[in-house]
């Protein structure tokens, strides 16, 4: 499996291009585009396998264009984290001009997934049309004439896998959710936690809930500055979690680190929680270290230490 980790940094020069080259839309001319592909992933699954078969683009102005991904293959969704990814398409020549939907075609009977708690044991995974119409994204992007442009697809696992009980599709069905972002236009968000700490802490306190058994937690990240955090399940005045990141051990040391990737500039509001999340449930979790960030692209902004205050 081909696998690359993104570093944060913006060429200007690039930027200058992609400026100049206004949305390429004159006849004839042609760009290049690039498609990685990355996740978020935070569950009690120990793997999601999906296998891909080709990707389609759409122009805005003209007829489907579609890439064979069969050297891609299956790709473990769970292990593209913390800013890795996977090369869907690179550098392919391509008419230039606005792009309005995206489509990634997958083999359903080549997908499937793993419980870590049942020894690894696999299960189907349902994929409605994944072979057919594929997994739709839809949203715009342009690609300049004569420039090459990168972009990256989000797939938040940890929203997109139900359980559908009752229902033939498979043990699981992948409902996707998808972000595209231009890799020139993010940063990324990065911090620790103090487990230890906050699960001893915890385990003293009558007044707050302990930590869930064998689960280090999660960040979740919200749109906007001073968000109040809610569970993944809660939608609040339109609003929810755009991502739930996993906190993963250091290797060296008591902490655990955690990573918001490919986040476009703006204002983000993060919290952590240790107690499991059910994407299918209203749970009751609670928050702490709470805090409003800043992403500008081309850099990585450094959260404070978690916990801030119990």
């Amino acid at each position: 499996m081909k696998r690359s980790t993104k570093v944060f940094t913006v060429s200007a020069l690039a930027a200058a291009l992609a400026a100049c080259g206004g949305d390429g839309s004159s006849s004839g001319a042609t760009g290049t585009v690039s498609m990685g592909l990355t996740d978020a992933p935070t569950m009690d699954l120990s793997s999601v396998n999906i296998a891909f078969n080709a990707i389609r683009l759409k122009p805005a102005n003209g007829d489907w264009l579609e890439f064979s991904l069969e050297e891609t293959g299956t790709v473990d969704l769970l292990t593209l984290q913390g800013g890795v990814t996977e090369p869907l398409i690179s550098n392919e020549e391509v008419p230039a001009g606005e792009y309005n939907e995206m489509r990634l075609i997958v083999d359903t009977g080549a997908s499937w997934v793993t419980r870590e708690s049942e020894g690894d044991a696999r299960y189907t995974l349902g994929v409605p049309s994944g072979e057919q119409s594929g997994l739709k994204l839809k949203g715009g992007f342009i690609v300049a004439a004569d420039t090459s442009q990168s972009f990256t697809i989000d797939f938040d696992v940890r929203k997109s896998i139900v359980n559908p009980q009752g229902q033939a599709l498979g043990d699981y069905m992948l409902k996707p959710v998808l972000r595209l972002v231009n890799n020139l236009e993010v940063g990324q968000l990065e911090g620790e936690v103090d487990y230890a700490q906050i699960n001893s802490l915890r385990s003293q306190s009558v007044e707050l809930a302990a930590c869930s058994e064998n689960y280090a937690g999660a960040v979740y990240v919200f749109a906007g500055a001073d968000v109040e955090p809610i569970d993944l399940n809660v939608e609040r005045d339109g609003l929810n979690p755009l991502m739930v990141v996993p906190v993963q051990a250091q290797e060296d040391g008591s902490l655990s680190d955690w990573t918001a990737a490919f986040l476009t500039e703006g204002v983000y509001t993060v919290s952590y929680s240790c107690q499991l999340d059910d994407n299918q449930a209203n749970d009751a979790i609670e928050f702490e270290g709470t805090q409003t960030l800043e992403v500008v692209a081309g850099e990585s902004t450094v959260a404070a230490p978690i916990p801030l205050q119990l």
